[in-house]
């Protein structure tokens, strides 16, 4: 009786829980090579997994940004709309501009830093790379990073100069 309970319990809890960011990665420095990788070989595919998707910015984000307070009144899918609108074009004009390069991965830096409750927000992400040429350069490939219980993802590809 004890056992069935448990795990009843144990089951409960289970199907409550929101999966974990799928596609991640464990840093910084490996997001930005992987995003140095899917630009390489042209992989817009690849670049898109590796930013939220719409049901990891409703379940993880969404709940603890200030756009979501009910005296903002701004709809989930307005601004989930906007923001997915925005990253897709950005990220065309990356693929555009780097996409089939390929870069050596030498750091990445972040113009600051938003915490929240949960997760936290990496903004601007500059991408220091060197070119096969031997010039060393500093790329705005994605607007930022989100961390979240260890593990990376790009945001947004939106770049604001």
């Amino acid at each position: 009786m004890f056992a069935a309970g448990l795990l009843a319990l144990v089951a409960s809890a289970a199907c409550g829980r929101v999966p974990p960011l799928a596609n991640t990665n464990p840093s910084a420095n490996a997001l930005a090579t992987a995003v140095l990788d899917a630009l390489a070989r042209g992989d817009r595919a690849g670049l898109e997994a590796l930013a939220l998707s719409e049901t990891e910015f409703r379940d993880y984000l969404w709940p603890e940004l200030p756009a979501a307070r009910p005296e903002r009144n701004l709809p989930f899918s307005y601004v989930w709309g906007e923001l997915r609108q925005k990253s897709a074009g950005a990220l065309g004009n990356t693929l555009a501009e780097h996409g089939g390069r390929r870069y050596e991965f030498v750091g990445v830096t972040f113009s600051g830093r938003t915490d929240y409750v949960t997760y936290a927000v990496h903004r601007e992400a500059t991408v220091r790379v060197k070119a096969a040429s031997g010039e060393r350069m500093d790329l705005r490939l994605c607007g930022s990073m989100i961390e979240k219980d260890g593990a990376w993802k790009v945001f947004s590809y939106v770049v604001d100069d």
